[in-house]
């Protein structure tokens, strides 16, 4: 059986020549129930967080500019940090998916 045993649920442990086992875990998405339902799910919370985001970045940056404008620097303030909130939630809702993927890469390298 030349040293490997693969247990249930995706685990593979592999002994070598006078090392210990290594046990190299990968995700089974498949042994959630539904889980093309909640791959569909999530995906639509992504979207729904994408467009939330790109609005309230719109809403902020026209309450800066006016804030701006008329002096109010409170206001000013505020906007600022909708926006910087707006653009940091849209960055990781829309990077999410590629970081995800690039770490269970990753973690099968290891």
């Amino acid at each position: 059986m030349n040293g490997t045993t693969t247990a249930p649920d995706s685990v593979a442990v592999t002994a070598g020549a006078g090392s210990a086992p290594v046990a190299a875990v990968y995700p089974n998405i498949g042994a959630v129930g539904a889980g093309s339902t909640l791959a569909a799910v999530i995906g639509a919370l992504l979207t729904i967080v994408l467009i939330v985001a790109c609005l309230m970045l719109i809403v902020s940056a026209a309450a800066w500019a006016l804030g701006s404008a008329h002096g109010n620097y409170h206001t000013v303030a505020k906007a600022r940090t909708g926006v910087l909130v707006a653009g940091g939630a849209a960055a990781l809702a829309g990077a999410g998916v590629g970081w995800m993927n690039f770490l269970l890469h990753l973690g099968s390298t290891l």
